[in-house]
């Protein structure tokens, strides 16, 4: 049997695949075990056969895998796989919509990562993590301190300089227990603390010495954080045919609801990576708070925006500019041409 795609429904311990022929009659359909089911398909399937993998977990390793294997593999995001799954979810049936997904001509696929890419993504995750539960412990101990009658103050660094008060302050009426608790708290707060500044030196570090998150430095608003966020995400941004493409992908062009040619644009659509949007715009309100008084073109611009517009459009429509120039410095392996900005 001669197979030109092969729809694989990845899990932990059991693969199901589903192959097609050139008539597009399914001839191939098996449940696989994970120690073999690459040595099965080697013996079943010709080099140049194109795989279909759900963008999940483990996805980029198999798909790196596979492609030395001399396989095209395609990975598609799994909520443009769900509209071609019949009947009830099963592996068998999410194997044969994986295959028809992506014999579709308009298809989006996801670009398989690197390993680098995925290295740097993985520092920014932790850190994100670690972000989260710092958040959570402050506002744990902002509750409980408050059934006590102290009252902490917003701001993460004013609880820092609160804590060591209220554990030296024997006039507060603070049990000995619940202090011992307090002071194992904040040496949990302190400990987040430390992790988050590693990263951060790690960060650094990659941006410094990564030739592409350096250059796009260049960019206004955008520091370690973003460069290195950018680069783990979209590579050199071959899969984006322009700038609004990419833009698209972060969820910072306007959400449309036309119809009867009737053109209604949103707001902001929210899709795609959250992460990446959150970065970009708190790069942009950076921009934004000292753009007054500058005379380059972006500052101009972004000004006059400002004050005719709500200062969170601004921010956005700035970060929307700002992904579609990183875009272009990707794709064009260029620097940062300020006076080229179209305002």
């Amino acid at each position: 049997m001669k197979l030109i795609r092969v729809g694989v429904d990845l899990a932990k311990s059991v693969f199901q695949v589903h192959g097609v022929d050139r008539k597009e009659k399914a001839v191939w359909r098996r449940r696989l075990a994970r120690e073999s089911w690459v040595k099965v398909l080697l013996e079943t399937v010709e080099p140049g056969c194109k795989i279909g993998m759900e963008s999940c977990g483990g996805a980029h390793y198999w798909a790196r895998m596979l492609q030395e294997k001399g396989f095209a593999v395609k990975l598609i995001a799994p909520q443009f796989v769900k509209p071609y799954v019949k009947s009830n979810k099963n592996d068998a049936n999410d194997a044969e919509a994986i295959c028809e997904a992506m014999s579709r001509p308009g298809m989006r696929f996801v670009a398989v990562k690197n390993v680098e890419q995925q290295d740097i993504q993985a520092v920014h995750r932790v850190r994100s993590g670690l972000i989260e539960q710092r958040t959570a412990k402050a506002n744990q101990i902002r509750g409980l301190v408050a059934e006590y009658g102290l009252i902490a103050p917003k701001e993460l660094s004013h609880l820092r300089g609160a804590l060591p008060l209220w554990l030296e302050d024997a006039q507060n009426g603070l049990t000995d227990r619940f202090r011992r608790l307090l002071n194992a708290l904040w040496g949990d707060l302190l400990g987040l603390d430390a992790r988050v500044v590693e990263l951060d030196r790690e960060i650094a570090l990659i941006a410094q010495s990564h030739p592409v998150a350096k250059r796009l430095q260049q960019l206004r608003g955008v520091g370690p954080i973003i460069a290195t966020a950018l680069v783990a995400a979209v590579g050199d941004g071959a899969q984006f045919a322009n700038g609004r493409q990419m833009s698209a992908a972060f969820g910072l062009t306007p959400k449309q609801h036309s119809s009867g040619g009737k053109e209604r644009l949103l707001g902001i659509s929210k899709r795609g990576d959250t992460y990446l949007r959150t970065l970009l715009i708190h790069g942009a309100r950076s921009v934004i708070r000292t753009a007054n008084g500058k005379t380059d073109r972006l500052s101009q611009w972004v000004t006059r925006l400002a004050e005719r517009r709500h200062p969170n459009v601004a921010a956005a429509a700035l970060a929307n500019k700002t992904t579609r120039m990183a875009w272009a410095m990707l794709k064009n392996d260029t620097n940062y041409e300020p006076d080229r900005i179209v305002a």
